[in-house]
């Protein structure tokens, strides 16, 4: 596997700018809501500039408030629009992946995860094909499932390569109902992107990988040794060292991989 990619808000690059260019480090750049409102191209122009070093990259979309499934159509094309810009960015920097939340929660939907489904495909269909256009992929991440099937059925319908999941260890361990085979069983062919991070099942931590009680043996025993991009989703940058030393000797990230850091 390539080296993981850390994640950071875009509106935090230049406070740990020194740190990204030192270990010059893979990123998972989160573009908000807030940041699409004001941020120029001259300013993604200026970060790919900045990131001269041409390291892997991946984008985490918006998501507060946003509807990918909307039953609502004003809603469904909010969230469209704020996705193409995303892509639009995303057209710049040239990243592997894109990042987008599933938008699924079974309560809100009545349980009728066929309507979820149908207004779901109105909003990727058009996504991946102008994703597919610009070669990034993307990936679908799992929130607030408590089991994996809707993520499932979402894949098998979208049939394209081009569009899959990204598991979220945290999120997984915080809300599932179901063994972790069951999560691997439905989901691991449509894996494209893993975001790594820990907790104790009381709240979405985000603890440094192995300081929580996932079972990341099993986890990876279950994944194998899959092309997809790893993202360690630690908050600090101690976080993310001990993440990285915790892949490094578990043998997910070889020894010259973790050294950089």
């Amino acid at each position: 596997m390539t080296s993981p990619h850390a994640h950071v808000p875009f509106n935090r690059i230049a406070e740990y700018q020194d740190y990204i260019k030192k270990y010059r480090l893979n990123l998972e750049i989160y573009f908000g809501s807030a940041v699409l409102d004001t941020i120029s191209m001259t300013e993604i122009r200026g970060l790919a500039d900045l990131l001269d070093y041409h390291p892997s990259l991946s984008i985490h979309a918006p998501f507060m408030d946003l509807s990918p499934g909307a039953v609502d159509s004003k809603v469904r094309q909010a969230t469209i629009e704020r996705f193409f810009h995303a892509l639009d960015i995303a057209e710049v920097l040239g990243p592997k992946t894109i990042v987008f939340h599933s938008g699924y929660e079974k309560w809100k939907y009545a349980l009728n995860v066929d309507l979820w489904l149908e207004k779901s495909l109105q909003t990727w269909l058009p996504v991946n094909r102008r994703a597919a256009a610009i070669g990034v992929r993307v990936a679908i991440e799992n929130i607030f499932e408590d089991e994996p099937s809707n993520l499932k059925l979402l894949a098998q319908e979208m049939g394209s390569d081009n569009f899959g999941i990204c598991f979220d260890t945290g999120h997984c361990h915080l809300f599932s109902k179901v063994p972790l085979e069951e999560w691997m069983q439905s989901l691991n062919p449509h894996i494209l992107e893993l975001h790594l991070h820990d907790n104790d099942r009381s709240a979405d931590q985000h603890l440094p990988v192995g300081e929580g009680t996932f079972d990341f043996d099993t986890f990876f025993g279950l994944l194998g040794r899959k092309d997809c991009v790893y993202t360690l989703e630690a908050h600090t940058p101690e976080h993310f060292m001990k993440s990285m030393e915790f892949l490094t000797a578990k043998g997910i990230v070889s020894d010259s991989e973790g050294q950089t850091l």
